[in-house]
């Protein structure tokens, strides 16, 4: 009896890490779907833009565009430079570039940091 409640508890181990890795697999699998959304999207953009279709043509008008600033508006100055421009497309691209979350993919949609940042 002894053997046997050992062998079910080891059973049960087992069967707890198989369920936590199902559980990082599924979460792994969840973020990858979204990247590869974000990815599909950039790479439409992409063909539309070689196509001639009215993409954006600077990473500065896309990032203002996605922010919901009307042509109309009263335009902030932009900062001159290539870093900058790099930054923006970054952001266009669904990275965030804040301090806050550098580098990560923006699952929410726009972030205030990162908007903040490309006001400054």
């Amino acid at each position: 009896m002894d053997r046997l409640e050992k062998e079910l508890g080891v059973l049960f181990a087992d069967f707890g890490d198989l369920k936590s890795k199902l559980i990082e697999l599924l979460e792994e699998n969840q973020r990858l779907s979204i990247e590869n959304q974000q990815l599909r999207k950039l790479l439409k953009r992409e063909e539309a833009y070689t196509e001639g279709l009215g993409a954006p043509k600077l990473a500065t008008e896309a990032v203002a565009a996605s922010a919901g600033v009307s042509a109309g508006a009263k335009p902030a100055p932009i900062p001159a430079g290539e870093g900058y421009d790099n930054l923006a497309r970054l952001y266009y691209e669904g990275f965030h570039i804040c301090n806050v979350h550098y580098g990560h993919l923006r699952t929410e949609g726009d972030c205030l940091f990162c908007i903040s940042f490309l006001n400054k």
